[in-house]
Formats: structure tokens, C-alpha cells, sequence
């Protein structure tokens, strides 16, 4: 079974970024999203359950998207700019591997953030 987690560090405080909605669309065509499902990240900074443990899988390609502005500017009470430099952080990925585990970290900062494919 193929399934896709994720976990958020907070580079600012250098700790698991707890309480970030975290989304999942898969994308069809140039423009259309259908959005799969939604959820929060936990004291670890990571998702309780995998996406694709209860959906079923197709492979192409998918969006991620964190709500940074929220967790910086109410969860964390960080001072930025108005509006947020940073409002939500979208990562596109192809899926395309049956019976794989895809893992997504993202680092994250009000100014910045970085991914990459985990294990």
C-alpha cells in the first residue's frame, strides 16, 4: 500500500512545528484540484496517520499545502509583516510508486522553508 507522510520543524525555535493544517490535493490537469483531505500536525510535529491509509491511491501528481501564517502568527505569537511573508507553503510531488512510503519533512521559518524527500 502506498501511503505519504510528512513532519514540520520550526527553525525559529528549533523544535517540531505542532498544530500546522496540513492539506492534500491531487492535481488534475493545469488546474483543477481535488482536495483528499486534511490534517494537523502533533506535539512531534508529525501526522498522526499517513495520508492513503484510508483513501485509495492513484499515482500522479499531488499538493501538499502547510498553513504557515496560522502557526507562526496565532500558535506562536512570531511578529512578521502584514500581510505574512510566508501564508501557506505548497509542495507539488509525483506519486508514482505503488506499495511505497513517501516522506515529506518540511523545515520552516516566517522567512523561508526547505523540503525534501524523507525516508
Amino acid at each position: 500500500m502506498t501511503t505519504l507522510s510528512t513532519h514540520v520543524l520550526d527553525l525559529t525555535s528549533g523544535k517540531p512545528a505542532k498544530g500546522i493544517v496540513v492539506s492534500l490535493y491531487r492535481l488534475q490537469g493545469n488546474t483543477e484540484r481535488l482536495w483528499i483531505g486534511d490534517t494537523i500536525t502533533n506535539e512531534d510535529g508529525r501526522i498522526d496517520q499517513p495520508f492513503f491509509s484510508k483513501e485509495p491511491f492513484t499515482s500522479g501528481e499531488y499538493e501538499l499545502l502547510f498553513d504557515i501564517e496560522t502557526y507562526f502568527s496565532i500558535s506562536q505569537s512570531v511578529q512578521t509583516s502584514t500581510p505574512a511573508f510566508l501564508t501557506k507553503v505548497a509542495v507539488r510531488i509525483g506519486l508514482s510508486e505503488t506499495f511505497e512510503h513517501y516522506h515529506v519533512p518540511l523545515l520552516v521559518s516566517p522567512w523561508g522553508y526547505q523540503i525534501y524527500r524523507g525516508s
